[in-house]
C-alpha cells in the first residue's frame, strides 16, 4: 500500500466511523451497527454507494424509511405500539475510545479487505456497501429486503461502480 492509499483510507475511515457514530446517534443508539455503517457510506462525498444503490432502484430516503419500518416492526413484534412512543431521543455524544457491534465491526473490516483487493486500493463507500449487503441476517439485511433489493445484483451493481 502506498502513502496516498493509506492517507486517503485513514482520512475514508475516520469520516466513515465518525458518520456512523453519528448516524447512531441520531436515532437514539449508542453502539453502531452495519445499518449505520450503511447510512454514513450513503451520505458522505464518495458517490459509489448512492450510485450503486440507484441502480437497484433506491435512494438515501428509502433506506432511510426502511431502517424506520422494520425497527416499528420489530417493536411491534414484541407487543409494543409504536404509535405511542416518542420519536427517539438522540444519544449522548460518544466519548473515549470508538466502540461499534460485532456485526459492524465485521462489515467494516471485510469492506476494507475487499478494497485491499481491488485496484486502486482506495477504501470506497462501494466497499460498505457491499460489505453489508454480504449480510445475511440483521437489520441492515432486513432493509435491503424491505427495499426488494436483490444483495447480488447490489454487489455487482457497487464493483461496476467502484471499476468506473
Amino acid at each position: 500500500m502506498g502513502i496516498r492509499t493509506a492517507i486517503h483510507d485513514m482520512g475514508a475511515m475516520k469520516r466513515l466511523l465518525t458518520g456512523a457514530e453519528e448516524q447512531a446517534r441520531v436515532l437514539g443508539e449508542e453502539t453502531p451497527g452495519p445499518e449505520h455503517l450503511l447510512l454514513a457510506a450513503l451520505t458522505l462525498p464518495d458517490d459509489s454507494a448512492r450510485t450503486a444503490l440507484a441502480a437497484s432502484g433506491a435512494t438515501v430516503e428509502d433506506v432511510h424509511r426502511a431502517l424506520a419500518e422494520s425497527h416499528a416492526a420489530a417493536l411491534r413484534s414484541v407487543g409494543i405500539d409504536t404509535d405511542t412512543i416518542p420519536a427517539p431521543t438522540p444519544a449522548p455524544t460518544p466519548r473515549g475510545p470508538y466502540r461499534a457491534s460485532g456485526t459492524a465491526n465485521e462489515v467494516f473490516r471485510r469492506a476494507t479487505a475487499l478494497a485491499r483487493a481491488d485496484r486502486p486500493r482506495n477504501l470506497r463507500t462501494a466497499h460498505v456497501l457491499i460489505a453489508v449487503a454480504e449480510l445475511e441476517h440483521g437489520t441492515a439485511a432486513r432493509v435491503l429486503r424491505t427495499l426488494h433489493i436483490d444483495p447480488p445484483t447490489l454487489i455487482q451493481a457497487a464493483h461496476a461502480t467502484i471499476r468506473a
